[in-house]
């Protein structure tokens, strides 16, 4: 059963159309992420699920009711927000009950879905400090909490965890994936980071200009991306010029000044006739090693180090192989290669994806 369904969605403020006909099956119990940079559409969708905006056109159902006409608090959401919006005049405990008291939950049972939900967040012994007296971090769980505690059929997250800072960030990223699985609750979660994104889905979402890219696994979706927005977006790649010669299980790639390679064709299950295509190669596939390195299976290319991008234990590597620009990221074990070094890029023909030229 669908938690969420979505069917050609449409939102338009004045001449500008926010999201453009958007179509989208959540199942129930899944963590679905909304993946996007600023501006492509993705808290407007999420606004028109909570009842926050009124689609343009389409139809929105929650569990099989269609929601359309139906007001915010009569739709059984959770929310959380980037700013958490908690009452500072309140305590934990407070913040965490306040929607039971709309609900008709007697002040007993209240008091002990308060107690659990807070023993969920980690956070039992903090019920009766103020929000102020908070880290940024236990605030997000008391939010966490207060949408979790009424016990809704959808949790939406809007950010959540952009106001923190990179480890606190990350270590939020391990909870909130945690709390998800052991409630198991359906989410949907919005956000521009690809790390998040990736770490915390069941199915990722990929939009852009108010459309949707692709849809599917993270696994599926880095690997055999769809489109050269969703293969430039999610991660690093270096896409190049190619021609493509399908044939049955596979499909040979000629890129001029490159390498000749041939790939699965379930890397490329967009190319179904010869003719000009583009080839995907990750950052992170791609492997620096000196120039007389002993030779293997993997293909070999020579190049130039022109930048070098030190990130502590790993390093994003600028090349220039022939005519093309490529970058690389690796891993480091005592050094990163120098700018202006002679070096073999090597990788394999079975990490690569492609994609037609007009993607």
């Amino acid at each position: 059963m669908s938690a969420v369904t979505l069917s050609d969605i449409v939102k338009r403020f004045g001449d500008f159309t926010a999201v453009h006909r958007m179509s989208l099956d959540i199942p129930e119990g899944s963590f679905v992420t909304l993946l996007g940079p600023s501006g492509c559409g993705k808290t407007t969708t999420l606004r028109m699920i909570a009842g926050l905006l009124d689609a343009t056109e389409g139809d929105i159902a929650i569990k099989g009711r269609r929601v359309n006409d139906v007001p915010i608090h009569r739709r059984n959401l959770g929310l959380v927000f980037q700013n958490y919006a908690l009452f500072p005049h309140k305590t934990v405990a407070d913040n965490v009950g306040f929607g039971l008291r709309y609900r008709k939950v007697s002040r007993d049972e209240a008091r002990k879905r308060v107690a659990e939900a807070l023993e969920l967040v980690r956070l039992p012994h903090l019920s009766a400090r103020y929000p102020k007296e908070l880290s940024g971090g236990q605030q997000q769980r008391v939010a966490l909490a207060r949408a979790i505690v009424i016990e809704p059929d959808v949790l939406l997250l809007d950010e959540p965890l952009s106001a923190l800072d990179a480890n606190l960030r990350e270590e939020m990223r391990v909870e909130l994936k945690r709390i998800q699985q052991r409630v198991g609750i359906t989410t949907v979660f919005v956000t521009h980071d690809q790390a998040e994104a990736l770490a915390l889905s069941d199915f990722v979402v990929v939009m852009s200009e108010g459309r949707v890219e692709q849809v599917g696994p993270p696994a599926e979706v880095y690997r055999t991306p769809a489109s050269e927005f969703v293969a430039q977006f999610l991660g690093a790649s270096n896409i190049l010029p190619a021609t493509a010669r399908p044939d049955g299980a596979e499909i040979a790639l000629d890129v001029p000044g490159f390498a000749d390679l041939t790939v699965p064709a379930e890397r490329a299950p967009h190319i179904a006739r010869a003719g000009a295509a583009k080839l995907v190669l990750r950052a992170e596939k791609l492997q620096l090693t000196e120039p007389g390195a002993p030779e293997d299976s993997r293909h070999a290319i020579p190049a130039i180090v022109e930048t070098v991008d030190y990130q502590g234990q790993s390093a994003r590597y600028f090349l220039r192989a022939g005519d093309h620009q490529l970058q690389a990221i690796n891993m480091i074990d005592e050094t990163p290669f120098a700018e202006g070094a002679q070096v073999t890029l090597r990788f394999h023909a079975r990490d690569c994806a492609a994609l037609p030229a007009e993607s």
